[in-house]
């Protein structure tokens, strides 16, 4: 194997920096991420989803191996010390309070989810919420925000909210409370006088059935009835 001399400058300084080179790979697939050899180690390593910047410094330097060197030229033993690191931190004694699914509702232990793991363990949470009929399942449920946050102004993709749509229609031989808006298409309550710009209805036509008769008005031409005047 040969080895690679890296001249790095950095302003009047001369770095020399000595890798032991394996065969470099333009393609390094770290579980499951498919990551340039291109790329800095720390860069490519935190690429893989559920991992970060610092976790990916942590499990670089536990085993040794230098973050400022390029992906591909990653050994396979490397690469498998690697995701073993990933899947199950506490082999390298990574504190607790480092991982993303601390006391597991199933195990009770504190794991680290990386990849497709952190998107089946966050729709399985939602499910069981909403089966438990708990106050964050009838927000998942009805898409509406779930951590306290305002809903006044944001949120509009959601569900609506504090927002009355329509009313409801009537059983028949129900009276309509005062006050309440008339559901659209239902028929004005008896008495009720006609909103500004309705048409009158039209002269000679017959009235709808069950309505009560108009009062009748005189015959143009007739003579009025006298008034009496009160007598003393």
């Amino acid at each position: 194997m040969l080895s690679v001399l890296v001249w790095f400058l950095s302003g009047r300084k001369g770095i020399f920096v000595h890798l032991a080179s394996q065969e470099y790979r333009h393609i390094v697939r770290i579980a499951g991420k498919d990551v340039p050899g291109a790329k800095k180690m720390i860069i490519g390593v935190s690429q893989v989803r559920g991992i970060g910047y610092n976790f990916a410094k942590a499990i670089l330097d536990l085993l040794k191996i230098d973050f400022n060197s390029n992906v591909g030229f990653l050994s396979e033993s490397q690469v498998d010390a690697i995701e073993k690191a990933m899947r199950n931190p506490a082999s390298l004694n990574i504190p607790a309070w480092f991982l993303n699914r601390r006391k597991d509702i199933d195990s009770g232990n504190d794991l680290h989810l990386i990849t497709s793991d952190i998107e089946f363990n966050v729709r399985n949470d939602i499910e069981r919420e909403k089966n438990t009929s708990s106050w964050r399942g009838f927000r998942h449920t009805y898409g509406l925000k779930v951590r306290g946050q305002r809903t006044r102004t944001t949120g509009r993709k959601g569900g609506a909210v504090g927002v009355r749509k329509g009313g409801k229609v009537l059983p028949p031989g129900a009276t309509p409370v005062e006050g309440a808006p008339a559901a659209p298409g239902a028929a004005p309550a008896e008495g009720a006088k006609p909103a500004a710009g309705t048409a009158a209805p039209a002269a000679g036509a017959k009235p709808a059935a069950g309505a009560a008769p108009a009062a009748a008005k005189p015959a143009a031409g007739t003579a009025k009835p006298a008034e009496k005047k009160p007598t003393k």
